[in-house]
């Protein structure tokens, strides 16, 4: 019987690189007859040899797209879906209708209690200035008063001695007299107190010949009030107030006895009846 082996490859190797046809591995391993038709036996034993310096055509790039096309990939579960984030909360809660309208009533009373307590604020620094404002009022409105009050005190008038008898009146004449009398007469006992009548300022005090001692005060207007027949003087300049003492009666000068001649000289010219110009003022000798 002829031998049916293949030559060998001059280089050691089976010709497997250029195949025929039907070439391939028998059964067992040995070639199989390249004039016989492959069976299925071959043809489920037989793999195609490689050449030398190419890709594996089965790798696990080639499994794993084998495994794909098969429907193995399918199997693989769905990825897990994102978790929410903490900023995508309102979402959820706006979805249920009864959160969502909790949510405004509660955004509703923090509004309006935010409010209540904003106008109460208000109101009560409202108030407070108000307060603040009807005090300082009050001060001023006392502070006015007390200084309306000193100022009639010391725009009062006062009559010059306080226990007096009137003995000559302003015009009278007499034979003692050279002209008509130029003043009033207070007859008081020597050294009776003699008051300022008015506010006003000391200007002149002293021997004044007739007139014997004399004090002048000049009132704020610049009426003159001459004080005479002084028998002594205790306020000689400076400011006075009324009911403030000055001097003391006396008899010094042109007198018959102890009394206190008073002159009243507007702007410090020719004299005018004292007892009107008290009168005037309220005050009744």
């Amino acid at each position: 019987m002829a031998s049916t082996h293949t030559p060998a490859h001059p280089s050691g190797t089976q010709l497997l690189d250029h195949p025929g046809p039907f070439a391939g591995h028998g059964p067992f391993g040995g070639p199989a007859d390249e004039t016989a038709p492959p069976t299925a036996e071959t043809s489920r034993h037989r793999m195609p040899r490689q050449g030398r310096g190419t890709a594996p055509l089965l790798g696990v790039t080639a499994v794993a797209a084998t495994l794909g096309a098969t429907g193995f990939a399918s199997a693989t579960p769905a990825a897990a879906p994102a978790v929410e984030a903490p900023d995508e909360l309102p979402v959820a809660l706006s979805a249920d209708p009864g959160l969502a309208l909790a949510a405004r009533i509660q955004q509703q009373a923090d509004s309006q209690r935010t409010a209540a307590e904003e106008t109460a604020r208000v109101q009560a620094a409202q108030e407070a200035e108000a307060k603040r404002a009807a005090q300082v009022a009050q001060q001023e409105q006392a502070k006015r008063a007390a200084e309306e009050a000193e100022k009639a005190k010391l725009a009062a008038i006062k009559l010059p001695v306080n226990d007096y008898r009137l003995s000559a009146h302003y015009g009278q004449s007499a034979r003692y007299w050279a002209h008509l009398h130029t003043g009033l007469d207070f007859a008081a006992d020597q050294g009776e107190p003699v008051y300022a009548v008015g506010q006003g300022t000391i200007t002149s005090a002293g021997w004044a010949g007739a007139y014997g001692y004399r004090i002048v005060e000049t009132l704020p207007d610049g009426t003159e009030i001459w004080y005479c027949h002084l028998s002594s003087i205790i306020k000689g300049s400076g400011k006075v107030v009324p009911g403030q003492q000055i001097g003391k009666v006396g008899a010094t000068g042109n007198v018959t006895g102890a009394h206190l001649h008073v002159e009243v000289r507007p702007g410090g010219g020719a004299p005018v009846d004292p007892e009107s110009w008290f009168e005037q003022r309220g005050v009744t000798p």
